[in-house]
């Protein structure tokens, strides 16, 4: 069978071969950063132990993790316990401890179902999709034009809206505005029937008003109203308000909250949770924030006379809502950092704060058998609105009045306007889409709205909206030609619904997989076949190789000249052959001094990487896409080749090598630093199978270059990094302080496996 990785969808294949990949292929879960050892140091920790406690996000990828750490372990499922808490106050953890359950297999399946159908049928939809479309046009301007159960319908949101934008037209409306003035102020009085959309009838009711001439009050009300304060703050809403408040997109707010975390200025900030348990410390909480300079009175305040409960939210079983662990200060977090933190705190001294209370006036008019109205409020209680001023709730005062009272009209407007259309989805709306449509979850809606930006789907405007691009239009609109289920949130809920059942127990994990993957496989072959509806247009938006790009070289083929299309990807074109060669995706592309490649007789061209350490290199362009022996990807993937005994002059010959077919090369050595016997300079061989020179070749390897698949086995450490047990690397004496340790959270983010720029 054909094994996925989670590093492909970069290198596009034939339809044929990609379905396969949906019926037979074979995920493989491999550690997403294997120099950090991770399962080898939870092996070596589990030696010695009997037993097992896990202690992770209750939740499904949690429940999922823990088999990857009993599977890297070891352990016996017999010998394996789970710790189930909501929050990490002391009486919860005893709790948790003293009530420890097994490990829930169905919900950790959940999760293995959920990654093997996003990441087959992401890859499937994103191989095809961009082997297609990057060989015909040349100004697509994206690399990888992907497909995801959730990222599309994402982005379909986004093209929905601005669809209605463009679709919209505009309609007149009427509406009658009388004015009074009482006790020295004039009122504009709100018409009960709000608008109208015929000048007629709205010139007739304003006849009838102003031959009336006089209003009656015929009805005045007061009453006793309240704004209640927030539920406990989760992951979405946080979100919501960095993007529509703070200035801050999904995934920059994400970091601050995870650098805030990490630091201990805020409790975990990935829930879905808005309920507080009813063991949490809401004292303590407070009282780490009351010597803070800018809102240490009012909570003084609040232990002083008495705080309130949160509301009752929703407790999704994970962790409490996000909460201030300790106080801090802007010169200690940073600008950026601080307003999220600031926010944070306020949000939850709110939530124990008194609701706001207020007084609401109502004086109702009569005229001309028309109904008027006008209304004010007066606050009596600020409450949580005191340091949520953002909340509040303004005063608006209006006269007195006395029932039955007749008041003389000053004057009667026709007001004229027409309608608007809505505005582009800001990041907060669209967050909102997600979570109500169940597209992504709380760790994930920041990725997939990040990838439809990246992916130049989306451009974020002022305002944090988001305005579709051409190729982001394009795509939604080939998907609603072919199969309108590939962009709607349907789609998505439909395996939603499917997960849940496996989490239950209810249904075989084995058989919805193979279930959806062939509903999949199904809507993919069908894609294909129709793939012209969607061709067409991008035919109507893009332009084609052949009238894109600039002539750069000859094509070693037909020795015409070749287009080079600067776009990414960046690229060659010989509109001869119809044939593309892809490039280094970094760097500035030249004609290297007219050259041609011994291999292929293409021209040579020379990459410049960009940077103060940047090198520059010769390629072939034909060699770079389809390397022609084994082992010159070594050599393609280079930003500089030199020797490191230093040579006068280095050149190719005639002759080919018996054993790779490669040219044979003559070196000529300098005199004093010769490594050849008896002093000799000149020597020749391949630089592949010729042991001297592949001894002394010093490669320096460039980068950009994600679509090469090589490789390289350097011995060297990460800098700053642990260097493993190697020579001149780390030596155990026996002490275990001697070993690096790593927090619970490390292995949370380390051992889970994240897909979600396939979704």
């Amino acid at each position: 069978m054909e094994a996925i990785h989670s590093d492909v969808a970069e290198k596009p294949s034939i339809a044929l071969s990609i379905a396969s990949v949906l019926s037979r292929g074979q995920v493989i879960k491999n550690e997403s950063n294997p120099k950090a050892h991770i399962c080898r140091h939870l092996n070596q920790e589990a030696r010695g132990c009997r037993y097992l406690v896990l202690w992770l996000d209750c939740d499904r990828e949690g429940e999922n993790i823990c088999f990857e750490v009993i599977e890297s372990t070891g352990f016996n499922i017999n010998d394996v316990y789970r710790a189930r808490f909501s929050s990490v106050t002391e009486k919860d953890v005893l709790k948790a401890l003293d009530n420890l359950v097994r490990p829930n297999r169905d919900e950790a399946l959940a999760v293995d179902a959920r990654q093997e159908i996003d990441l087959k049928v992401g890859v499937a939809f994103t191989r095809f999709q961009t082997s297609f479309f990057q060989g015909k046009y040349g100004n697509l301007d994206s690399r990888v034009i992907s497909y995801g159960p959730c990222q599309t319908p994402t982005l379909g949101f986004c093209v929905q809206r601005y669809l209605q934008i463009n679709t919209f037209k505009p309609e007149k409306f009427w509406s009658l505005h009388p004015y009074i003035i009482q006790n020295g102020y004039e009122l504009q009085l709100e018409w009960q029937r709000s608008k109208l959309f015929d000048i007629n009838v709205a010139m007739m009711f304003q006849k009838l008003v102003a031959e009336d001439g006089l209003l009656e009050v015929t009805d005045i009300s007061e009453k006793q109203e309240t704004k209640g304060r927030p539920v406990g703050l989760n992951t979405v809403n946080l979100l919501k308000v960095a993007s529509s408040a703070l200035g801050f997109g999904p995934q920059v707010a994400m970091q601050l909250a995870e650098r805030l975390y990490t630091q201990g200025f805020i409790s975990y900030p990935r829930t879905e949770s808005t309920a507080y348990p009813p063991s949490f410390d809401f004292r303590g909480a407070l009282s780490a924030l009351k010597n803070n300079p800018t809102w240490g009175n009012y909570v003084e305040g609040l232990l002083t006379n008495g705080y309130q409960k949160p509301r009752s939210g929703t407790d999704a079983g994970d962790h409490p809502p996000i909460t201030p662990m300790r106080s801090a200060a802007e010169d200690m977090l940073g600008n950026d950092a601080w307003k999220l933190y600031q926010y944070i705190c306020q949000h939850f001294i709110g939530t124990v704060s008194p609701d706001c209370k207020y007084i609401r006036r109502k004086v109702e008019f009569s005229i001309g058998g028309e109904s008027f109205h006008c209304t004010g409020q007066h606050v009596i209680t600020k409450g949580f609105t005191a340091i949520m001023p953002w909340l509040a709730i303004n005063d608006k005062n209006i006269p007195s009045f006395i029932k039955g009272q007749k008041i003389e009209v000053s004057q009667v407007e026709l007001y004229e306007g027409s309608t608007t259309p809505p505005d582009y989805l800001t990041e907060s709306e669209l967050i909102s889409l997600m979570e109500k449509n169940g597209i992504g979850t709380d760790a994930s809606i920041p990725v997939h709205i990040n990838n439809i930006c990246e992916r130049n789907y989306v451009q974020v405007q002022a305002g944090r909206k988001l305005v579709p691009t051409t190729l982001g239009i394009t795509l939604v609109r080939g998907y609603q030609s072919i199969d309108p289920d590939l962009c709607l949130p349907d789609i998505r809920s439909f395996i939603e619904q499917q997960i849940t059942l496996i989490a239950r127990g209810q249904v075989d994990h084995h058989h919805v997989v193979q279930h959806v993957i062939q509903q999949f496989k199904q809507k993919f072959c069908y894609f294909v076949k129709k793939i012209e509806a969607m061709d067409a247009l991008f035919e109507a938006q893009f332009s084609t190789l052949t009238d894109s790009g600039r002539i750069l070289s000859k094509c070693g083929k037909c020795l015409r000249y070749m287009k080079y299309i600067s776009a990414q990807p960046s690229r060659l074109y010989c509109g001869t052959c119809e044939e593309v060669y892809y490039l280094p995706q970094k760097g500035t592309i030249k004609l290297y001094k007219e050259l041609s490649c011994p291999l292929d007789n293409f021209e040579l061209l020379i990459c410049s990487m960009p940077g103060p350490e940047g090198k520059s290199f010769p390629l072939c362009p034909y060699c770079y896409s389809n390397p022609p022996f084994e082992g010159i990807e070594a050599i393609i993937n280079t930003a500089k080749t030199s020797t490191s005994e230093g040579a006068h002059r280095i050149s190719t010959t005639k002759e080919r090598c018996p054993e790779c077919d490669s040219s044979i090369i003559e070196v000529d050595f300098n005199k004093k630093t010769t490594p050849l016997e008896d002093g000799l300079t000149l020597h020749r061989g391949c630089i592949l199978c010729d042991e001297l020179l592949h001894s002394l070749v010093e490669m320096k390897h460039g980068r950009g270059f994600k679509h090469m698949r090589s490789r390289g086995r350097g011995r060297g450490a990460r800098r700053g990094g642990y260097r493993g047990r190697g020579r001149g690397g780390w030596k155990n004496d026996g002490s275990k302080n001697e070993f690096p340790r790593f927090l619970s959270s490390d292995f949370l983010f380390i051992m889970s496996v994240d897909i979600n720029y396939l979704c």
